[in-house]
């Protein structure tokens, strides 16, 4: 829905309505951050699966991923509606050219907080999974060549 909604972009915001230019600017913007999301509930999946291998039974487990990665950014979203459902509009890159229009985030300060931010918050949890994972894979190799040196005396 990412590339649909980002394909049709261009092309919706050159009809100049206000309306449906907002729509497919928070449109955008949630499909962005649920992708987001997603890595990182994918991460979290990677962790329990490689570390926190036995005795990881969590009830309704997709039920919460789904929640969760489709519910967090729609709360992101709704929190910038309710500010100002005019932080979101068309923004033109060049006047020379009707063709540049895109729906998106106008004020800068939204942007960097709903979305940088977001990104910047995924891509730290993603980085701290990545490295435990890899510390637990080399612990895992270290024992095992430690073994299979004290059989083969």
């Amino acid at each position: 829905m990412l590339n649909m909604v980002f394909l049709m972009n261009s092309w919706l915001s050159s009809f100049n309505q206000p309306g449906l230019c907002i729509t497919v600017a928070v449109l955008l913007h949630y499909f962005l951050l649920a992708a987001f999301t997603w890595m990182c509930l994918e991460s979290l999946h990677f962790y329990l699966a490689l570390v926190k291998v036995f005795n990881v039974y969590v009830p309704k487990y997709i039920l919460k991923c789904c929640i969760a990665g489709w519910g967090i950014p729609a709360v992101v979203i709704t929190i910038v509606l309710i500010i100002n459902k005019d932080f979101y509009g068309n923004g033109s890159l060049s006047e020379s050219n009707p063709f540049s229009n895109f729906c998106w985030i106008q004020e800068n300060i939204v942007f960097y907080i709903s979305v940088v931010a977001y990104v910047f918050l995924i891509f730290l949890t993603n980085t701290a999974m990545f490295i435990t994972v890899l510390l637990q894979i080399q612990s895992v190799k270290s024992r095992t060549q430690k073994r299979s040196r004290f059989w083969k005396r």
